[in-house]
C-alpha cells in the first residue's frame, strides 16, 4: 500500500508540472488591418432626388477601380441606398459578401421602456404614424466572410425621417487567421431640419435611437470581438447629439482620437482637420471599442470620394478609417494630453492609450431587459 502511495505520488509531481507549463503558455499575438469606409451614397428615390441611378453605378465603378488599384477598403458601409440600384452598385463594385439592413416591413420588439412625454406620429403632416414608405437604405459591402446577420429598426422617429425604416445593422466579419470575427455595425439616425419639425422634437427623437442603437449592440455583439460602428450620425454642428450618444458609452470616435492623439504621431490624418473639434464638422463617423479578447485603434484616417483621388458623387464626402487589431487585448500605459478648447463629452478629455482603445468610460445607462436580436 505504502509503494503505490509514493507511486502515485511521483506521478503526481511528473505530471502537475506538465499541466502547469502547458496552462502558462501565452496566447500568439496575432495583429490584422482592416479598413471601413462609411458613405451616404444619397439614394433618394424621385421626385425627392433625380439622376441618383447613374450616380449609384458610378460609385460602383469606382470602388472596383479602387479595387483594382489596391486601395479599395476592406468593408464598405453604405447609408441611403434606396433605390434599386444599390444593386448595380454591389455588382460593380465586386464586394463578393453583403448584408442588408432592416427592410421596409421589419419590426422589431421594444428594447427600451416607453420614454414619457414623447407620443409618436404626433406630426402626421410632417411624415409621423403614415407608415414605412422605404427600406433603411443599409448596407454593409465586405472583403472578407460575413458570418454573423442581425439588424434592429428603431422604434422612434421624427417629422419625415419617419417614412424610411431607420435602423441599425451588425455584421460578424472573419479575416483570415483571425481568432474571433470583427463586428461591424452601421447605422442612419434621425435628421435635424431634413425632418421638419421642431427642434427639440428631432433631438429627442435622436437621443432614443442613440439608446436603442447602444441596447441593440449590447444584445448582438460578441463581447469578446472588437467592434467597429459607422454611418451617417447626422451630429454635424450638434455637440448636444454627440454628447449624449458618447458620453456614457465605451467608444472612440477615429476623428476625436485621431486629433487627440496627433501630438503622439499615432494615427495618419488625411482628411481636414480644421477648428477644435473636427468630428463635429461632419454627420459620418466611424470608431470603435475593444472586445475582451482584442484591442482595436485606428492608425489612419482619409477622405474618399471628395473630389481629390475619386469624384464627387453624393451630398456627404466618404470617410474612411484603417484599424490596427490586436489578439490578445493589450493594455498599455494611460498618456495625459492637451484638451481642446470645445467641451469633450464626459470621460473623454485629455486621455489617450497608444496602440489601444479608450480608455475606461462610464457604464451605459440601464436599459430594459432586451430579447433576442432581429436574425
Amino acid at each position: 500500500m505504502i509503494r503505490l502511495a509514493k507511486a502515485a505520488a511521483l506521478g503526481l509531481l511528473l505530471i502537475l508540472p506538465a499541466r502547469a507549463f502547458a496552462q502558462a503558455q501565452p496566447q500568439p499575438v496575432v495583429e490584422k488591418e482592416l479598413s471601413v469606409l462609411t458613405y451616404n451614397v444619397a439614394g433618394l428615390p424621385w421626385p425627392v432626388r433625380k439622376d441618383r441611378g447613374e450616380a449609384l453605378k458610378a460609385i460602383g465603378r469606382e470602388l472596383a477601380k479602387m479595387r483594382a488599384e489596391g486601395r479599395a477598403p476592406d468593408v464598405v458601409l453604405v447609408q441611403e441606398a434606396f433605390r434599386d440600384e444599390i444593386h448595380d452598385l454591389i455588382r460593380l463594385s465586386g464586394y463578393p459578401h453583403h448584408a442588408r439592413g432592416p427592410k421596409r416591413k421589419q419590426r422589431d420588439p421594444a428594447l427600451l421602456d416607453k420614454p414619457a412625454q414623447y407620443k409618436r406620429g404626433k406630426y402626421w403632416r410632417k411624415g409621423e404614424g403614415l407608415g414605412k414608405w422605404r427600406s433603411s437604405g443599409l448596407y454593409i459591402l465586405s472583403n472578407y466572410p460575413i458570418e454573423t446577420r442581425r439588424s434592429h429598426a428603431f422604434r422612434y422617429c421624427a417629422g419625415f425621417d419617419c417614412l424610411a425604416n431607420k435602423g441599425v445593422q451588425l455584421a460578424g466579419i472573419r479575416l483570415p487567421g483571425a481568432p474571433t470575427v470583427i463586428d461591424v455595425a452601421n447605422t442612419h439616425m434621425n435628421a435635424r431640419k431634413a425632418s421638419r419639425v421642431p427642434r427639440l422634437r428631432a433631438f429627442r427623437a435622436h437621443n432614443l435611437q442613440a439608446d436603442e442603437l447602444k441596447r441593440f449592440v449590447a444584445v448582438a455583439h460578441d463581447p469578446t470581438a472588437p467592434l467597429v460602428v459607422g454611418g451617417d450620425f447626422n451630429i454635424r454642428k450638434a455637440p448636444d447629439r454627440y454628447n449624449y450618444m458618447f458620453e456614457d458609452y465605451d467608444f472612440d470616435v477615429a476623428s476625436e482620437y485621431c486629433w487627440r492623439s496627433l501630438a503622439a504621431g499615432a494615427c495618419a490624418i488625411k482628411v481636414s482637420m480644421d477648428g477644435d473639434a473636427p468630428w463635429l464638422d461632419t454627420q459620418d463617423l466611424i470608431g470603435s471599442t475593444a472586445g475582451t479578447g482584442a484591442s482595436i485603434w485606428p492608425i489612419e484616417i482619409e477622405a474618399l470620394f471628395d473630389g481629390q483621388n475619386e469624384p464627387v458623387l453624393s451630398d456627404h464626402d466618404g470617410l474612411m478609417v484603417r484599424f490596427r487589431v490586436r489578439w490578445p487585448k493589450y493594455e498599455p500605459p494611460v498618456v495625459a494630453l492637451p484638451q481642446s478648447s470645445v467641451e469633450p463629452a464626459p470621460g473623454k478629455a485629455g486621455m489617450f492609450q497608444p496602440n489601444s482603445s479608450a480608455p475606461e468610460r462610464m457604464d451605459s445607462a440601464a436599459a430594459k431587459p432586451a430579447p433576442p436580436a432581429h436574425q
